[in-house]
């Protein structure tokens, strides 16, 4: 008798639904929780080379917490491609206009760089405040 690992199929894979609350929680140690989750490495059936990884719903991201000096000294760039198209916003500024992509864009920096990373995050569900629409999916948890 012999014992092989059978390869995973995409017919195989279950996806579950996470809820995370960043109230007062580190940037960087949560973000590396759901980017864990988003890949679906806990999982047994996991590979590589497919999509197994769960939904994420972020609540509370307005009051994620940061450590050390990085609330006035972290800067975040967009570059345009054009000569002086570089724009940087401090940390604090972005907390302001748009909450959700400090979240957002910690994660997708802990994301494999391959031609997954982009479905992995369609997956992601980041929010200001308590307020989200999927309640339905975790009635049962």
């Amino acid at each position: 008798m012999q014992l092989l690992t059978r390869p995973t199929k995409t017919s195989e894979i279950k996806r579950t639904w996470h809820l995370v609350d960043a109230k007062n929680k580190v940037l960087g140690r949560i973000a590396v929780d759901i980017a864990h989750k988003l890949v679906g490495k806990s999982k047994s059936n996991f590979v590589r080379n497919l999509d197994c990884g769960d939904y994420v719903v972020v609540l509370n991201a307005k009051y994620v917490a940061v450590t050390g000096k990085k609330e006035s000294e972290k800067l975040y760039g967009n570059y345009s491609g054009f000569p002086g198209g570089l724009k940087q916003k401090q940390l604090w500024q972005v907390r302001l206009e748009k909450p959700t992509d400090l979240i957002r864009r910690s994660v997708m920096g802990m994301l494999p760089k391959n031609k997954l990373r982009d479905r992995l995050i369609t997956r992601l569900y980041v929010y200001a405040e308590a307020e989200y629409p999927y309640k339905d999916k975790f009635k049962n948890s």
